[in-house]
């Protein structure tokens, strides 16, 4: 749900009535993680999705029906049921929706605490704050939808209806999700404790965009910035040399520095879904800065240049004082072998191989593989 925040707090400020269909669960191969949402006002206007288009007309439907029942309910949609084919999920996956029906701009039937915490994670993300919210999603009838939101402070807004220690268990756990961007479910017993069969909880976590820190104001990066915004990226492009770091030459940049690359890099803010692109192929810049990434605990550290290049950069950076452990985090040559020579071409390979690194993927044809094409969620890793 939080995904659609911007659209939703509009309507919330319209007193429109709508409902928003969000997936709370998802097994086998399916399009949507849990999270995706789908929203649709009484007027018929929908924004979002659960499903790339597979469930997307029944899921509407029961928007329509929820906005009418003024009642949260979880449907399931999979191969197995009778009617898979004429909903379109085909793919041999299966998707837990919750619906939840929101009477102008208010979530029906809904206690006051919860009410508030949905209206109040909404606004924190329209507003790019960090925010989580949890939300009961399979449990005792009273407390289905029942949420609570939480800041990365500690603070936190609403109630699950199921006494403090549920909504303390619930809060570390949400931190926890909050403080790696994720989104997942957590199974907690009514008195908070680990239980798997008790109360599920969908844990939507909404945080600033991950950043992409491009160094080297050269073609390939312009391309780069490109893919990068595309993917999500706040994307920042550093280069010492004022001629080149321009925004003329990099409109489409969220930031463009002009800085001696290591120096930025140790006095910018990193976290755990940073990437950093070393695009300089110049050892006076490339020893320091790599230096500096490899030690650092990001997402990705790759960088420009010819296996000769490499080799060299290598030994530098050994003489640097760079373990083996931390050479072997080092992506180099960038990107994967798509046979790129274009700087579109070699972009894509790049950002291909970022995605790959964050979500396990191996780079390889889908083709022949075998491999379930879509992976459960994993914890992030710096790579």
């Amino acid at each position: 749900m939080l995904d659609l925040a911007g659209s939703l707090r509009e309507w919330i400020e319209e007193g429109r009535d709508f409902a928003v269909a969000t997936v709370v669960a998802v097994g086998g191969s399916a399009p949507r993680p849990p999270g995706a949402a789908l929203a649709v006002s009484a007027d018929g206007t929908a924004v979002g999705s659960v499903s790339g288009g597979c469930v997307e007309g029944a899921v509407y439907d029961l928007c329509l029906q929820a906005l009418r029942d003024g009642e949260t309910l979880v449907e399931r949609f999979g191969y197995s049921d009778e009617d898979a084919f004429a909903v379109g999920l085909t793919c041999g996956g299966t998707i837990d929706v919750m619906i939840t029906p929101f009477a102008g701009g208010r979530p029906a039937e809904k206690a006051e605490r919860a009410e508030r915490a949905e209206r109040a994670a909404l606004t924190a993300a329209s507003r790019s704050e960090p925010v989580a919210l949890a939300r009961v999603v399979r449990g005792p009838s009273g407390l289905l939808g029942q949420a609570l939101l939480v800041r990365p402070d500690g603070s936190s807004d609403g109630g699950l209806g199921g006494g403090p220690e549920l909504d303390r268990a619930a809060l570390d756990r949400a931190r926890a999700l909050l403080d790696t961007g994720r989104t997942g479910t957590v199974e907690l017993s009514e008195d908070g404790s680990h239980c798997p069969g008790g109360i599920t909880l969908l844990v939507e976590s909404a945080v600033p965009p991950p950043r992409m820190i491009v160094f080297g104001a050269i073609d390939f990066a312009a391309a780069l910035v490109r893919a990068g915004t595309f993917l999500g990226y706040h994307v920042t492009v550093c280069d010492a040399r004022p001629v080149f770091a321009t925004r003329a030459r990099f409109p489409q940049a969220d930031e463009v520095v002009v800085d001696w690359p290591d120096r930025y890099l140790r006095r910018t803010e990193t976290d755990g879904r940073t990437v950093l692109c070393v695009l300089t192929h110049d050892a006076k810049f490339d020893i320091p800065l790599l230096t500096e990434a490899l030690r650092l605990p990001v997402a990705y550290v790759g960088a420009m240049g010819s296996r000769r290049t490499h080799e060299d950069r290598n030994r530098r950076l050994r003489d640097a004082g760079v373990s083996e452990r931390e050479l072997a985090r080092l992506r180099s040559p960038i990107g994967l072998d798509l046979g790129a020579r274009t700087p579109e071409e070699t972009a894509v390979s790049i950002a291909a191989e970022i995605i790959a690194a964050r979500h396990g993927g191996t780079g390889a044809p889908l083709t022949g593989s075998g491999r379930p094409i879509h992976r459960p969620a994993r914890e992030p890793q710096p790579v």
